[in-house]
């Protein structure tokens, strides 16, 4: 048996934690965002320098429009001011760039400074970065489905012909792989919401780290768990 580590392709992360890590020091919660936003920096670059091909971060979800004004403002100018020096940072580091999630509520400005990066970022052969961003599975799966119904009303697809290939050749991750690796930090073991057709033979690691705390060191450990695990696939063991 060999005692090479496997390094899993793709590796997605609930990123939780920002406010108690603010809250534990006295500081009021954006200032956990703020961290939480330079970590997600750092980890792409190391995840990279391990052989990590797709880094997927959950950023906001489709619920998180329910907090705080002030806090959701806090979040899209977090998220403006990463667009500003994205695409320079980008391909200078090779790394290709997408958004996942329904971009149709963000602001115009928002719209037009993600869809400049994917386009400008495409063709990096670095690592592939994820940002979901009004994100949520259930509203995925349910757009999927309304494209396809969409396409079968119009004649250009029979419903005998729907299969799980055609359902996600219509989800926001579309040619890219399913994730190896959920991570989730902070304590707490839900989904919420995240990625839910895509885990379906991903493995989880839940940690009491928060967030902004986390680090290569805590990823190593991760990485460490995923490799005592026994991945099968349908029965089959993952070669």
């Amino acid at each position: 048996m060999s005692d090479e580590l496997i390094i899993p392709r793709h590796v997605a992360i609930i990123l939780d934690g920002n406010g108690r890590w603010a809250r534990k020091r006295g500081l009021p919660r954006n200032a956990g965002h703020v961290q939480g936003a330079r970590v997600v920096e750092d980890m792409c670059e190391i995840t990279w320098n391990k052989g990590i091909e797709y880094f997927t971060v959950y950023a906001f979800s489709t619920e998180n429009w329910s907090r705080p004004d002030d806090e959701v403002a806090a979040l899209m100018k977090l998220l403006r001011n990463y667009m500003v020096n994205a695409v320079k940072r980008a391909n200078k580091n090779n790394m290709c760039v997408r958004v996942i999630g329904d971009k149709s509520r963000l602001d115009p400005d928002l719209q037009e400074s993600i869809e400049d990066l994917e386009k400008k970022t495409a063709d990096n052969t670095g690592l592939h970065f994820q940002i979901a961003i009004n994100y949520g599975g259930r509203d995925e799966i349910t757009r999927a489905v309304r494209d396809i119904a969409g396409a079968v009303a119009e004649g250009r697809v029979k419903p005998e012909d729907i299969d799980a290939d055609l359902i996600g050749s219509r989800l926001d991750t579309k040619d890219l792989p399913d994730p190896d690796l959920l991570i989730r930090t902070c304590g707490e073991q839900r989904i919420s919401n995240f990625l839910l057709w895509q885990i379906a033979y991903t493995e989880f690691y839940y940690t009491d780290v928060a967030w902004p705390d986390f680090n290569e060191e805590e990823l190593d450990k991760a990485i460490a768990a995923y490799n005592k695990r026994d991945r099968k696939y349908g029965g089959l063991k993952n070669a």
